[in-house]
């Protein structure tokens, strides 16, 4: 019983200890994202969704591609199926790595919008 309320005492203690520091993070630091827009928000989390989205489709493809395989039933089908993979992981990066850079100078645009002229081609 001794330990069990010793337990909470110190999980207790923890949790306090971990409060005001947050407290204090928000206090010196963290009210800096005050000048964060809802925009720029909505913009993280579209670039959040993106990232999410690529990584699910990925899986995906690696899973085709176990599949394929483990059932194929030669070397020339097995180098075909990995050459396959490749191509098309490389396509798919290639196009995620442009949608990031768009959804990258939209976190900018809408943190600055006085600057949105500034997020054009250099």
């Amino acid at each position: 019983m001794a330990i069990n309320k010793e337990r909470t005492k110190a999980a207790t203690a923890k949790a306090a200890e971990i409060t005001a520091t947050m407290t204090d993070l928000q206090r010196n630091g963290l009210g800096a994202a005050a000048w964060m827009s809802a925009a720029m928000f909505e913009t993280v989390t579209a670039l959040g969704n993106e990232v999410v989205q690529f990584v699910a489709e990925r899986i995906t493809e690696d899973v085709r591609t176990q599949h394929a395989l483990m059932h194929c039933k030669d070397f020339n089908e097995m180098q075909r199926i990995q050459t396959e993979f490749l191509r098309k992981a490389l396509e798919q990066y290639s196009a995620e790595s442009g949608r990031l850079v768009q959804l990258g100078a939209g976190v900018m645009t809408s943190a600055m919008p006085k600057r949105a002229k500034d997020a054009g081609p250099v």
